[in-house]
């Protein structure tokens, strides 16, 4: 499975590609300088992969069950499962890259929370 794994996602893999590796780097970004300015960039990114994986995922769907009627009657329900495989591709792209940089973030949060200096006290 793994060594076919993008090419069987179809044309979808390279949007949720792209937005999942700048989504990576804003990951990195973020761990190497813990700042709240980049956790929007984060979560927006993270949206946008996830919402990439999605719409491939649904249009290979859409397109599965559009040239189903075009396969022999003995062959539809295995050839529709075979299309809703190769169409999941996209979303576990998405989510494994989405996993990756929750990572990232969690190690940020905790850099950011080590280097917090406790409030002096109160005169």
């Amino acid at each position: 499975m793994w060594s076919t794994f993008f090419r069987d996602g179809g044309w979808g893999m390279y949007p949720t590609a792209t937005f999942g590796f700048l989504l990576v780097a804003s990951g990195i970004l973020c761990l190497l300088r813990p700042e709240r300015r980049y956790v929007p960039l984060v979560l927006s990114l993270g949206a946008v992969t996830l919402g990439a994986g999605l719409l491939a995922f649904c249009v290979g769907v859409v397109k599965t069950f559009h040239y189903l009627p075009e396969v022999a009657a003995e062959d539809r329900l295995s050839v529709a499962g075979l299309g809703c495989a190769e169409s999941l591709h996209n979303v576990v792209l998405a989510l494994m890259l989405i996993v990756v940089t929750a990572l990232l973030g969690a190690v940020a949060a905790l850099r950011a929370a080590r280097g917090a200096r406790p409030a002096a006290p109160a005169a």
